[in-house]
């Protein structure tokens, strides 16, 4: 099952172009605010903002965090890197989850569609080919599209919708936030201050990894089934 979803994502998602709100001055101002504050709080917090309805990029996070953590005289540890930010990335998903829950469908697309949804980078379009394809696949989305730039915002909601039941919700977002962070450290921890490479090819990460998954996952099935 979790293969048809993960080929099902590289056939029929495009690829995403750099936000535009990635693009402005705010999130370059708030980059420059968070190098002068990294600590896993603001980590943490930075990555609930990213993983709710307020467009953020988890690169800005992750990577410098752990690049700094190379440093001899850096107070950050590259594990607890990994775990704020993915218990941040947490957070931001249960505020879509329950939004969702307690706002219901037609308030959120109405917001979707508004002006206010817009600048958040959403539309009642995104909103809906985001729940059919939870409806098509099912709980273990929750995991793929954690994996997905330009979706991991998205997934929560139709989640939310459909009131999937709290406990794998949150399993599958931990597991798919844990293993992208864990990507974006390492890049982080390799390429150093050379942050525009990771901004570049940010979303092709995203798609190279789900390859990497379906080729394990596939390999992982045949040697069992031969057992």
């Amino acid at each position: 099952m979790i293969i048809s979803v993960l080929l099902s994502v590289l056939l029929t998602v495009t690829p995403v172009q750099k936000d535009t709100v990635a693009e402005s001055g705010y999130v370059d101002k708030i980059a420059d605010w968070y190098d002068q504050n990294m600590n896993y709080g603001t980590i943490t917090t930075l990555m609930a903002i990213e993983s709710s309805f307020i467009p953020f990029p988890s690169e800005v996070v992750v990577p410098p965090a752990a690049a700094v953590s190379t440093r001899e005289d850096s107070n950050l540890n590259m594990i607890l890197i990994i775990l704020f930010a993915t218990l941040g990335a947490l957070a931001g998903a249960l505020v879509n989850y329950f939004l969702s829950v307690w706002l219901g469908r037609p308030i959120i697309y109405k917001f979707a569609d508004s002006k206010l949804g817009h600048l958040c980078l959403l539309s009642g379009e995104k909103i809906k080919k985001a729940e059919e394809y939870f409806n098509d696949h099912g709980k273990v989305s929750t995991f793929v599209g954690r994996l997905i730039p330009g979706i991991r915002q998205l997934i929560s909601i139709p989640a939310g919708l459909a009131r999937m039941p709290i406990v794998p919700f949150m399993g599958f977002t931990l597991l798919g936030a844990g293993i992208w962070n864990t990507v974006l450290a390492l890049i982080g921890y390799a390429v150093g201050d050379n942050m525009d490479l990771i901004y570049k090819y940010s979303h092709e990460i995203g798609y190279i990894l789900l390859g990497v998954l379906v080729v394990v996952l596939t390999i992982y099935i045949i040697k069992k089934r031969k057992k």
